[in-house]
């Protein structure tokens, strides 16, 4: 079996294409500029350009699209060319298309508990854009799973919450930030879990819908305080208090530093609790992998350089 993985070098692209590999695929993955290692065959080319897509992906059964622009640059005007590019490239080769989902497509009317044929009515431009992302590759006939999970973390997850909300990367955790609402419970998502679970529901091949949408329970945290503890216990400084997240900083740094634009808009997440529930994975794989959070956040830890490598 081979792949066309968009986005190796990001979190969940990177999970997906080492356990492929690990799996015996041959995993291909497209990148601007020439790279090597990781047991993937590398190929310079550019999502955004169709003929380098369809021709990386001549001969794949499976297409990870993986790839966002960095920052959050210019999501308005690159996101949506990009999937075009992936759909025209699943219906020459005849792959399916796997691509991360988010809880960015549900707004608060759906909230607490989000069951996965829920409505979905954004509430953000980031939402609106995922939104139409998956109508397209619905419409489009090809075949698509969508694997919808909380919010990533993990020894590579660096443009993430946990890493740019919660501990600082590259320190020892000196202090801890919690952007939660007092009280209110928060979704997370540990990497490796949610790389293997896309890879299982891949390994189902023809059982799956022609449109496969799932979505994990992931590590429920359930007041909003049991991340940040876990994050103190494996720094060894259980003593250690969260502070509350500044939000006031993104209001103001908003109009010169996009990053801090996009946090901003995604508050409304911490402010309620959200839980998706994953009956339709159980009902499909009997299980959903999970590691335990201690280890989770330890290894994150060790990952984000805030603890010593093992």
């Amino acid at each position: 079996m081979e792949a066309l993985i968009l986005g190796a070098t990001g979190g969940i692209g990177g999970e997906v294409a080492r356990l492929l590999v690990a799996r015996g695929w041959r995993v291909k993955a497209l990148h601007r500029s020439q790279k090597q290692g990781d047991g993937l065959e590398w190929i310079i080319g550019d999502a955004m350009n169709r003929d380098d897509m369809v021709r990386a992906a001549q001969g794949v059964q499976l297409i990870v699209h993986a790839v966002n622009p960095p920052g959050y640059r210019n999501w308005g005007t690159l996101v949506l060319p990009m999937i075009d590019n992936t759909i025209a490239a699943a219906r020459a080769s005849g792959a399916r298309v796997l691509l991360p989902g988010t809880v960015y497509n549900y707004g608060p009317d759906v909230f607490p508990h989000v069951y996965e044929d829920a409505p979905q009515r954004p509430v953000t431009r980031k939402g609106a854009i995922r939104v139409e992302m998956e109508r397209r590759l619905k419409d489009s006939g090809v075949p698509t799973l969508i694997v919808r999970a909380g919010d990533f973390f993990g020894p590579k997850a660096g443009n993430s919450w946990f890493a740019q909300g919660l501990v600082k990367p590259g320190k020892p955790v000196a202090a801890i930030s919690n952007p939660s609402a007092p009280g209110v419970g928060h979704q997370w998502a540990y990497l490796p879990d949610v790389a293997e679970t896309m890879v299982r529901l891949v390994e189902r091949g023809q059982a799956l819908p022609q449109f496969a949408s799932y979505q994990m329970a992931g590590h429920w945290d359930a007041d909003g305080t049991q991340m940040t503890t876990a994050i103190a216990r494996a720094a060894g400084k259980p003593e250690l208090k969260a502070s509350a997240f500044p939000w006031w900083l993104t209001w103001v740094a908003a109009p010169f530093v996009p990053v801090f634009r996009e946090l901003r808009e995604m508050r409304y997440l911490w402010r309620q609790p959200v839980r998706m529930s994953n009956a339709r994975l159980l009902a499909v794989l009997g299980g959903e992998p999970h590691t335990p959070l201690d280890v989770a956040v330890h290894r994150t830890l060790q990952g984000l350089g805030c603890l010593p490598a093992a």
